[in-house]
């Protein structure tokens, strides 16, 4: 793993390592993913990466701080990414 996808977590004064926590949100690992199986032509995959991007942005928020409009717009942004993709005109 590379060291930037982890905080450190050795310095607790028990001796005992805290849970790992994760820079990015799982939604934003997912789209990266989607972009990258578009950049290399496997749409199948890219369909199946957008629908668990929507299962998790579509149920209910474990934040409830987390900007549902700006994630659903990433959501309709990459939908309309693969139909281009696949409807070239």
């Amino acid at each position: 793993m590379t060291s930037d996808a982890f905080e450190d977590t050795t310095d607790k004064p028990n001796g005992r390592a805290a849970p790992q926590r994760y820079s990015r949100r799982l939604s934003d690992k997912i789209l990266i993913a989607f972009h990258q199986a578009c950049d290399q032509g496997d749409y199948e995959v890219a369909q199946q990466l957008l629908r668990t991007l929507e299962l998790l942005l579509t149920r209910r928020p474990a934040d409830p701080e987390a900007n549902r409009r700006k994630n659903i717009e990433s959501l309709v942004a990459a939908h309309e990414r693969l139909w281009h993709l696949r409807h070239p005109e």
